[in-house]
């Protein structure tokens, strides 16, 4: 599908410059699906958001410890 955007003349130059000799829809292509990415990643996160109750985790006394045990046991998993 084609479209038609305007960009000032100094990001076209920038675009040339870092995309190459003929590879400006390559390049725009590749930067629009990372931005897409990175909406849908946030997406998920904005989510999530409040989806672990604050408090009663095993973790809460001490997360430090906590931590050092699950890593604890991964060290044996992978072992």
């Amino acid at each position: 599908m084609r479209i038609h955007i305007a960009l000032p003349d100094h990001l076209v130059t920038e675009l040339d410059r870092r995309a190459g000799a003929g590879q400006r829809d390559a390049f725009i292509c590749e930067l629009i699906r990372r931005g897409l990415d990175d909406q849908r990643r946030w997406d998920d996160v904005e989510v999530a958001l409040g989806g672990i109750d604050d408090t009663g985790h095993e973790w809460d006394d001490d997360p430090a410890e906590w931590v050092r045990r699950q890593r604890r046991g991964d060290d044996r998993r992978s072992g």
